[in-house]
């Protein structure tokens, strides 16, 4: 049986210091800026390496993703922009899931809560009360096309998140 990796990565601590700044303009701030390469130097130790990296268009999300694809070796340059995963739900989330190539056998999406706590939770029997600034929940699907995944049809495989102890 073929199986797809789905990483969920929610978008590192940003900053609220520049009230002139739109939401979307909002940057890390100190420890989004230490967060996220730390945590893409975890995910290489753990082999997580997708695929492809598809980020919300949003600022912190963008730089979260430039982060932590430059600790796991990802190209800087493949990194897509899709600016429907800002603040985008779960139904939102799930459609840009199924629209993945099939040549890819793992997909990380950057984006913004509650949207992807709430679609997280819809994947697997394992729940989260929240992925946290810079958080990861992975799941592992048994199907061939993206196109086939479906809420409650996978299997949780780590949870993990910056202030979480490694093991």
């Amino acid at each position: 049986m073929q199986m797809k990796r789905l990483y969920l990565l929610r978008h590192a601590k940003s900053s609220w210091d520049d009230d002139s700044l739109s939401d979307v303009e909002r940057p890390l701030n100190k420890r989004g800026q230490r967060d996220a390469p730390m945590m893409g130097k975890r995910l290489r130790a753990r082999g997580f390496v997708p695929n492809s990296i598809v980020s919300s268009g949003a600022v912190r999300a963008e730089t979260t993703a430039r982060a932590v694809a430059h600790e796991i070796g990802y190209p800087l340059a493949r990194i897509r922009r899709e600016d429907a995963l800002y603040l985008a739900g779960p139904a939102t989330l799930l459609e840009i899931v199924r629209r993945a190539d099939d040549k890819l056998g793992s997909l990380m999406l950057v984006g913004h809560n509650p949207g992807l706590t709430d679609f997280a939770n819809s994947l697997t029997d394992v729940h989260v009360d929240n992925v946290p600034t810079c958080g990861l929940y992975c799941a592992d699907f048994a199907i061939a096309r993206w196109r086939d995944l479906e809420p409650g049809g996978g299997t949780f495989i780590r949870f993990e998140y910056p202030k979480k102890a490694t093991d």
